[in-house]
């Protein structure tokens, strides 16, 4: 204390406690206890399958999927990858893997051949799930242009130098997984683990549980370093079994509702937030299209008679602007999160008033904390449920420090985010030297955010240390674009930042310095990165420029760029 008797102003720090304690338990442990109490009650339906699922149907279905992976030799600390859209068979892949004690890899269904290479190498993934394919790309045939002797293997086990890990193809249809014809020699297909898994004993798959513990990873998710490619965030039973646990404790959200799962499930939203957290509860999930679409959401919700719905300011945004929003019947909403993206105030109002959901959260976060850090209450002043993320979840800790000098910083002054609890990942996957700069000597994770911090814990997030983009939910690395422009003959220097965006939040921008006397247009750079990476990566404007603004130190002024395109926007 100063000697002159003064207090010292409060500091950016704010920790909360629980009336439930932390759960001990790993995923399977918790969900046979709630598949024993709910067996009768509809755990999962999927509408574009027609298909529906109690509890008990739910949780024979796995067991077949756990004996079929176990049959196929996989184990606990294998990484086993998904790539593919909302289906019921992603949700029993997810169930399988935990029981099983592998590590499940969600791979983002618009990944093209290249961005997919790099996670089945970077994961080091043994096994892979994958539909057909989705809108324009073929699956199959990306994989045949990785592994081109997928067509003339004798048996379905791999071995390719590219890909040194990566022994098994397991192709499935949405439409119809029972019926999936083998396409090449070098995929097995959804009935032959079904039929293999017949020959294991009940035995073995309890032996196996007997040796899973709570800390063992059990999920890889993609999303941003500060530079480069995405990494690989390992997080373990523990952190996502009490995410989606703390976090339908906060919605009041009980085996007593349904929730329409909009979202993608290899996202943390979909994952952890959506099917686990109804799991966790005993609700219902329903999944009302392969990949969002407005009029087949509003559908589910009416028809199902939905009271949570989650998603990303853009998805809101598609549902408002229905051209028959009013012919829904949506009195069943209650409540649900929105996250992702920056959320405006006006469309907050219009979700909880036009789409009759009064108790819409905003909710903040990221993968590599499992991922929700903060939700806000509805208890508070609509001011801060309009201009705030509330505060932290249950039994966890964050706090704002100096971006120089790493002090907590006082209320009301900006500092980077920074959390600390259960939630924290364990790790980028073999990345120590990333992991160390996430994670401090302190066990704080990093954020990369700039917020300010006002009494009671509230946060408002004011801006982003990090070049990420973040577009209608999806994470974009500015370097992986700039590295497959880079590519391009007739590219000698390139930028890409993000501007802010109404639809989207923001959109990708790339400034590209072409070689002299090479011809090049916005058109042409459009097709090339269209073949080369997802679509929400392509940049939606390319600017040609002769220099960049730069530092005495020749650093790259991007927000001097950001500045500059957003200028010319305003006119």
């Amino acid at each position: 204390m100063p000697l002159n008797g003064s207090r010292p102003p409060p500091k950016s720090y704010f920790a909360r406690g629980g009336a439930e304690p932390l759960l001990g338990e790993t995923i399977p442990e918790h969900l046979e206890a709630v598949v024993r109490r709910f067996a009768r009650s509809e755990a999962v339906v999927s509408l574009p399958q027609r298909r529906r699922l109690t509890y008990a149907g739910l949780w024979k279905a796995v067991d077949g999927m756990t004996r079929g992976l176990l049959a196929l030799g996989i184990k606990k600390g294998d990484r086993v990858g998904i790539w593919s859209t909302n289906n019921i068979e992603w949700i029993l892949v997810q169930l399988a893997t935990a029981r099983v004690g592998a590590v499940l890899v969600t791979i983002n269904p618009g990944y093209r051949p290249r961005e997919l290479q790099f996670a089945l190498v970077k994961s080091g993934i043994k096994a892979l799930f994958l539909i057909p394919g989705f809108r324009r790309s073929d699956y199959v045939a990306a994989i045949a242009s990785l592994i081109p002797e997928v067509h003339s293997v004798r048996q379905p086990v791999l071995r390719n130098e590219s890909l040194p890990m990566l022994r098994y193809l397991i192709l499935y249809d949405p439409a119809d997984p029972g019926g999936t014809a083998r396409p090449a020699p070098g995929f097995l297909v959804w009935q032959d683990l079904i039929k293999a898994g017949q020959e294991i004993p009940a035995g073995r798959v309890e032996q196996v549980a007997e040796t899973l513990d709570r800390d063992d990873p059990i999920n890889i998710q993609y999303t941003s370093g500060t530079t480069g490619f995405p990494k690989a965030v390992l997080l373990t039973h523990h952190n996502i079994l009490n995410n989606a646990w703390f976090t339908a404790l906060e919605l009041s959200f009980t085996a007593e509702d349904r929730l329409c799962v909009p979202v993608p499930f290899y996202h943390c939203f979909g994952m952890v937030l959506s099917s686990l957290m109804t799991f966790a509860v005993g609700a219902c999930a329903v999944i009302p299209c392969e990949h969002f679409d407005a009029d087949a959401v509003l559908q589910a919700v009416a028809k199902e008679r939905c009271t949570l719905i989650h998603g990303v300011p853009t998805m809101f945004l598609a549902e408002l602007g229905h051209p028959e929003l009013d012919r829904f019947d949506l009195s069943t909403l209650r409540t649900g999160i929105m996250a992702g993206a920056p959320c405006p105030p006006t469309l907050i109002d219009d979700v909880m008033n036009r789409l009759h959901c009064r108790d819409i959260r905003i909710g903040y976060g990221e993968t590599e904390a499992s991922p929700l850090t903060h939700l806000t209450d509805r208890e508070v002043t609509m001011e801060r449920r309009l201009n705030t993320v509330g505060t932290n979840l249950p039994h966890q800790e964050v706090k704002l420090v100096d971006t120089i000098s790493g002090a907590t910083v006082p209320l009301g002054q900006a500092g980077e985010v920074c959390f600390r609890g259960y939630h924290v990942m364990r790790g980028y996957y073999d990345d120590p030297e990333a992991t160390r700069e996430a994670i401090d000597d302190g066990g704080w994770l990093h954020s990369g955010d700039v917020g300010v911090m006002e009494e009671g814990g509230y946060l408002r997030i004011t801006g982003r240390l990090k070049e990420m983009i973040i577009r209608g939910g999806e994470n974009i690395y500015p370097r992986e674009i700039e590295e497959v422009l880079f590519e391009h003959p007739a590219v000698a220097e390139v930028a890409v930042f993000g501007v802010p965006d109404e639809t989207y939040g923001e959109a990708v921008v790339a400034w590209v310095k072409p070689v002299p006397r090479e011809t090049l247009t916005p058109e042409m750079l459009q097709a090339y990165c269209q073949e080369r990476m997802a679509h929400f990566k392509v940049p939606s404007r390319f600017r040609f420029v002769d220099e960049f603004p730069m530092t005495v130190t020749g650093k790259l002024q991007r927000f001097r760029m950001r500045e500059l395109e957003t200028r010319s926007d305003s006119g």
